[in-house]
């Protein structure tokens, strides 16, 4: 934490950008933008860094007076943190593999014991491999043992550009069994079954996973075997073990397509061979089941999913498939772990996370049984599960206001065993209360909104909205230690289930993207005017980050009049410039999400949002714009950008407007934990201020 004792600026002007007119045109229109050059110079430009440095140095004189609260809200956060701590471990072949944190330690520990009893092992400190490297942030996303337990590989990114480097671990004389292999994706790492050999891939200039490789141990990288090689730029590949150990399975997909190769995984000569060539619009999921496939599809017009099944023997036709778990409109099915015996499936019902469990019998499948639990609103989820002859199924359950608790579910009975909550030491659950209100949409479609809050909160209260409302990722209500500051002062916390998520099925994330965007923002609208209207909310602050970040953005530009203050994270917010340039990592991949520019009505929907084309002179609330220099998904020169041009159309009477620049991170912010609460702490300090009116506008 800094001292708020130490000398600071005093000068609370505001950073002023150099202004370089440069003008777009396509589809008959004309776009202005005079900061494109944060782009075209490129982060390592001295002009750039000028001025996110200038920036940064005003975020610190708008935050000097109030670094006393940020240290007290970092103090209490880090009071709800166990910092000696395990996770449950998981098993994985003849070993135990868990994490652990150490008090004053940033980054976790990996280790692993012996099943049978033993010492236990460590793997990698992040710690120490941090200091002895001389990193500033480190991240380790993928780790996969060996099937023999001999090796461990795992993919750690140093910059937080997402550009990953594999490592394998010797374990048996505790060094790196050979130099790191480099320039890999962060989504793939997957053994063949004698150990000899790993898949990994690889990715082109636009940081799309375009080809799947097989490096085998003690060999150089340059000697790889190219397995797969994908030329489509809306495709992306990856590669896994299926949960019998017997298939590699290959995937190159869209965000609505996916084509499937598999080779066997215990010959290390094999070569992929063509399962399920692609068809835009039909979605597979695969499994291996022995003698046949397991396919999770929306094929035959199941929207919202079904589950089939497919022998080997008879090809694949998903038209002519068996029907294992039938299409329903109330119900979505989102992914499956098969184990010998029985089959976990995911999905959700009524709007809440579910799983269902089907034993496996000598002619297919049994029916579909779903796992209950006492509570009304809960989130549950699979866990990790590396053993495929078990009768138990690792299990996390959450909502909002119970931490994480890992279970072992009994695959026969639906009987679960506790194994370990996630510890939060001064936390009394009974103190606080949740809820689910719903608000209307324009067009009447009712938006569910979760909420929670301490009991003894009088309302209304200030109020946090957060929103995502992308990709069909559902905003769950899980726990968050995070809350708690605010909750503690008062606040209520409010999850705004949008469409363009999943919470509500499939239908809720189609009827949220393309040329449906729209709905997401005015159902976030409408969930903050619900409730300011039904007397729990009174002054409200939205919070989005990435593709959240250009909700608030969006809804910013809706409606600066109904928010005190809103948090813009690593934001998506010059959505035209971004889509219309397909040499940026995901922007070719993101065409059956936002639509393709180059199109005039995908083009006109994108412009009707898009937030930095929408700024207009006006009075804005207060708002905290954060990015990381590194960031590969969402660039640096967006929420700059942003900013620069938001300046310039603030009239008096607009909030406070800072731009925070993380200088050595990317779009996850800092890797360490220790970090992560400070930001955390910073963000709230600047939210009670914007609340209790200790803000000045610029």
């Amino acid at each position: 934490m800094p001292d708020p004792s130490e000398s600071r600026p005093t000068t609370t002007q505001p950073p002023s950008a150099d202004r370089e007119p440069v003008t777009h045109s396509i589809h008959g229109e004309v776009r202005p933008d005079d900061y494109h050059w944060l782009k075209t110079r490129g982060r390592a430009d001295a002009g750039v860094l000028g001025y996110l440095n200038a920036e940064n140095a005003h975020l610190d004189v708008v935050m000097s007076p109030l670094r006393g609260t940020q240290e007290t809200i970092y103090k209490e956060l880090l009071s709800h943190v166990q910092e000696d701590d395990e996770q449950p471990p998981v098993q994985d072949g003849e070993w135990h593999y868990f994490t652990r944190t150490l008090e004053g330690k940033a980054h976790p520990v990996f280790l692993r014991r012996p099943i049978g009893g033993g010492d236990e092992q460590t793997l990698l400190n992040l710690n120490a491999l941090k200091e002895r490297e001389g990193l500033d942030n480190v991240w380790v996303y993928l780790t996969r043992p060996s099937p023999d337990g001999r090796y461990w590989a795992y993919l750690m990114d140093k910059t937080g550009q997402e550009v990953w480097e594999l490592r394998v671990l010797d374990t048996q004389t505790g060094e790196l069994a050979e130099a790191a292999l480099t320039g890999i994706s962060g989504w793939t790492l997957a053994w063949h079954a004698d150990s000899s050999a790993l898949l990994y891939a690889t990715e082109d200039d636009t940081q799309r996973a375009d080809k799947i490789w097989r490096h085998t141990l003690r060999q150089p990288q340059s000697a790889d075997e190219l397995l797969f090689q994908e030329d489509d730029s809306t495709f992306r590949v990856g590669a896994s073990l299926s949960e019998n150990g017997e298939t590699l399975l290959l995937v190159s997909e869209a965000n609505m397509a996916q084509e499937w190769l598999a080779l066997d995984a215990r010959d290390v000569s094999a070569r992929p061979q063509m399962l399920l060539p692609r068809v835009r619009g039909t979605e597979v999921m695969l499994a291996d089941g022995g003698d046949h496939w397991l396919a999770l599809t929306n094929a035959g017009g199941a929207e919202e999913f079904k589950l089939a099944r497919l022998p080997k023997a008879a090809g694949m036709d998903l038209k002519n498939a068996d029907e294992v778990v039938p299409y329903t409109a109330e119900r979505h099915l989102t992914g499956m772990h098969l184990f010998k015996t029985h089959l976990l499936l995911s999905g959700r019902e009524g709007g809440f996370a579910r799983l269902w469990v089907l034993p496996r019998t000598a002619d297919g499948y049994g029916a579909a049984r779903r796992v209950e639990f006492p509570e009304d609103s809960y989130t549950v989820r699979i866990g990790g599960n590396r053993v495929y002859e078990t009768d138990t199924a690792r299990i996390l359950y959450s909502s909002l206001t119970r931490p994480t608790e890992h279970l072992d579910l009994d695959l026969n009975t639906l009987e679960t065993v506790f194994v370990k909550a996630t510890p939060v030491p001064g936390y009394d659950a009974s103190q606080y209360v949740s809820e689910m209100v719903w608000a209307t949409a324009p067009d009447g479609e009712g938006v569910p909104v979760s909420v929670v809050r301490r009991r003894d909160t009088a309302l209304p209260a200030p109020t946090l909205l957060y929103g995502y409302g992308s990709y069909g990722i559902p905003m769950d209500p899980v726990f968050s230690m995070t809350r708690l500051p605010l909750l503690d002062r008062g606040w209520v916390w409010a999850i705004a289930h949008i469409r363009g998520g999943s919470e509500r099925g499939r239908n809720w994330y189609d009827s949220g993207r393309l040329q449906h965007k729209m709905n997401t923002f005015t159902d976030f609208v409408a969930a903050g005017e619900h409730l300011k209207a039904a007397g729990m909310a009174g002054d409200l602050v939205a919070m989005g980050r990435s593709a959240g970040g250009l909700l608030m953005g969006a809804v910013v530009n809706l409606r600066p009049d109904l928010w005190k203050a809103a948090f813009v994270g690593v934001p998506f917010v010059d959505v035209l410039s971004t889509m219309l340039d397909a040499s940026i990592p995901l922007t070719t991949g993101e065409y059956d999400e936002w639509g393709n520019p180059n199109d005039a009505g995908a083009y006109a929907d994108m412009r009707a949002y898009s937030p930095y084309d929408n700024l207009k002179a006006g009075v804005y609330p207060h708002l905290f714009v954060s990015t990381g220099l590194n960031d590969p998904r969402v660039a640096y020169w967006e929420p700059a950008k942003y900013v620069a041009r938001l300046r310039t159309l603030e009239e008096s009477g607009s909030g406070m407007l800072v731009l925070k620049t993380n200088m050595g991170a990317g779009h996850g912010g800092s890797s360490g934990r220790y970090d992560a609460l400070n930001e955390a702490a910073e963000e709230y300090a600047f939210a009670l201020a914007a609340v209790a009116g200790e803000l000045q506008s610029d």
